[in-house]
């Protein structure tokens, strides 16, 4: 987690590293996932990495204890002209870890990481920890683990999308959560006092005017139940170089339920959020969504 960005605080958000603005496109193409797990009886961040260059697609899974410090971890390379499917054993806490993965058929689109047709494993002690991808059958199959219910919980994720006025992605906010489409739009071509809207699901959820004044804010929506504080910092979009990129923010707590509930009578709210979103749905460690959106030359 030390990677994530830490200086998003209550009344806006903050670049955190400006020199990154001259990085080049390949380096910015990189997904990172972070999950938090139980390994030995104890909780651990197992930490997924996608990143796509000139060499084709990579893949990197380390595993951090508690104090994100790296206890182990596994590369693999750009496959353009090598295997896409194998394993690796690694040692956590004195517990044997398996990593499998199999993406010899994933079907990917502009994002490193894949869309579909693959599994990433990691198994301890015969126990499946963290499985990712939709061929879950054959994970099991080639494993021989056993499954953990509700072992494994995304809590972070972060992501380099581009565009010119439109910038998207997808994502989870809860456990077992549906996939919802975002979509960041702001043009700070064409107009002289740019807006910025995002939609999910291609519903307007929040809308700021005049952003030459409101660069950098935070406002709190409302998806599948959950209260999500949403924060952005547009300053490089509007007043630094062509290079710079933007910072926005998803992020789910109860503290952002409790902002909304504050703000909003309940009469006002939507009639099935109590009945179709209980209230375990709002335990667990959470989640942020940490975007870096870079405008197309």
């Amino acid at each position: 987690m030390k990677d994530f960005p830490s200086c998003f605080g209550e009344n806006g958000v903050q670049v955190a590293d400006s020199s990154s603005s001259s990085a080049n496109r390949s380096a910015q193409n990189v997904v990172t996932c972070v999950y938090q797990c139980r390994v030995g009886g104890s909780s651990c961040l197992i930490t997924v990495t996608w990143s796509k260059n000139l060499m084709g697609q990579g893949l990197g899974v380390a595993i951090d204890d508690s104090s994100s410090q790296s206890l182990c971890k596994v590369d693999i390379k750009p496959w353009g002209f090598s295997k896409r499917r194998g394993c690796k054993s690694l040692e956590f806490r004195s517990c044997g870890v398996d990593v499998y993965w199999d993406l010899s058929s994933a079907k990917f689109g502009s994002s490193p990481e894949p869309l579909g047709g693959f599994y990433v494993a990691a198994v301890v002690d015969g126990h499946m920890v963290l499985l990712l991808g939709d061929l879950k059958r054959e994970a099991f199959k080639k494993t021989n683990a056993s499954p953990l219910p509700h072992n494994a919980f995304l809590i972070a994720k972060k992501e380099h999308v581009f565009g010119k006025k439109l910038y998207g992605t997808r994502a989870v906010f809860c456990d077992n959560g549906q996939i919802h489409d975002i979509v960041i739009e702001c043009d700070t071509a064409s107009v002289s006092d740019p807006s910025l809207v995002i939609r999910i699901d291609s519903k307007t959820v929040m809308q700021v005017n005049r952003l030459r004044w409101k660069f950098r804010g935070n406002h709190t929506i409302l998806v599948d139940g959950l209260a999500v504080e949403v924060f952005w910092d547009v300053h490089n979009w509007l007043f630094g170089t062509s290079l710079g990129n933007a910072v926005f923010m998803f992020r789910t707590s109860l503290s952002a339920l409790d902002k909304l509930l504050a703000r909003q009578p309940s009469s006002d709210l939507p009639w099935s959020f109590s009945e179709r979103f209980p209230e375990t749905k709002l335990q667990g460690p959470g989640f942020s969504l940490n975007l870096y959106a870079w405008k197309s030359q």
